[in-house]
């Protein structure tokens, strides 16, 4: 009798590694779950991380604190730890292994790129950004890809705003439904030296007015979709934009989220409202006012099929399958 696949999947604990550990379940495999507290492997316990990669088909890493909290020096650390560290362990881990998984796709981010409003950023052609925000993607990427692992195929999935059940689009949602759904516009604020120089600031770009930050997104059921496709295609490696080919702008996707709200209008609110809101609830306003203009550039060239190419059509698909008019999303 043919074993099962073995996945292992580290950092399971957000949305995207729940969905992911429920559907690779579903299909018969083995999956492996490696976190904090296990259950299968610990971080730190180097002996169980080595014992549950030796002899995986595929290994998937989503571990690491999320960047929706206000960028503290703690929190600054803990989110560059948080990345590093792990894909470390499991980098070590595999090249020690007697029987390494063929694939290994870690996580990423499309932050990595610059602001964008002039033209979209690809894998060949983006150019990638400044800022503690960059920084990090840029740190994650290079502890991933450093050292020899023969016997292993690396992508990182530098992965657009994920639209699905779970996480950023929650705090979105409950200002449509209070009236607050119009766009988010930039605008000047005051930064301090110490802003500056951990470079937490965001910088004001003229040219991003009126809610036209660019705003790239992908569907969650994508996601899965491209981790499947990463494996039935073994010419593809290095990084990956995983984000849908239709991106949109702050403006137009707001006035979705009020339709999927059912929200009738939705007031703007300005760069001063949004640095003030976002230390109350400990957040950052780059999240939103970031313009992000991504496009897949090599899954289309490779043939991936979009499941959705339209903003609205996903949401529409959350709602619906949610029962109620509550779509969320999660940002890397």
């Amino acid at each position: 009798m043919t074993a099962p696949r073995r996945v292992v999947v580290a950092g399971a604990s957000g949305f995207i590694g729940a969905r992911l550990v429920e559907s690779f379940q579903a299909e018969g495999a083995e999956v492996l779950l490696v976190g904090r507290s296990g259950p299968d492997a610990r971080w730190g316990d180097r002996t169980s991380v080595a014992r549950a990669v030796d002899g995986a088909d595929l290994l998937v890493n989503l571990a690491g604190k999320s960047v929706n909290c206000r960028y503290t020096a703690e929190n600054r650390r803990e989110i560059f730890r948080s990345r590093l560290d792990t894909t470390r362990e499991l980098r070590e881990a595999v090249a020690a292994a007697e029987h390494p998984p063929a694939l290994w796709i870690n996580s990423s981010t499309a932050t990595i790129y610059r602001h964008a409003d002039d033209r979209p950023m690809t894998e060949s052609a983006g150019e990638i950004g400044e800022g503690f925000s960059v920084n990090v993607a840029t740190g994650w990427e290079e502890e991933f890809f450093r050292g020899e692992l023969p016997a292993t195929r690396r992508v990182a999935l530098r992965m657009a705003i994920v639209l699905g059940d779970g996480s950023a689009l929650t705090p979105l949602v409950m200002l449509a439904k209070a009236g607050l759904g119009g766009p988010q516009f930039d605008g000047r604020w005051p930064a301090t030296r110490a802003r500056l120089a951990a470079g937490t600031q965001h910088r004001y770009r003229p040219r991003s007015r009126g809610g036209r930050q660019r705003f790239s997104w992908i569907h969650l059921d994508d996601v899965l979709g491209i981790i499947r496709f990463l494996e039935a295609h073994p010419e593809i490696d290095g990084p990956v934009n995983a984000s849908a080919p239709t991106p949109t702008d702050n403006r137009t996707f707001m006035a979705s989220v009020r339709r999927a709200a059912g929200a009738g209008f939705g007031l703007p609110t300005w760069r001063w409202m949004l640095e003030l809101g976002s230390a109350v609830i400990r957040t950052e306003t780059e999240l939103v006012l970031k313009s992000r203009w991504v496009l897949p550039e090599r899954l289309e060239a490779a043939g991936y099929p979009f499941l959705f190419r339209r903003h609205d059509d996903a949401l529409a698909d959350i709602v619906t399958k949610r029962g109620r008019h509550r779509p969320e999303t999660k940002s890397l």
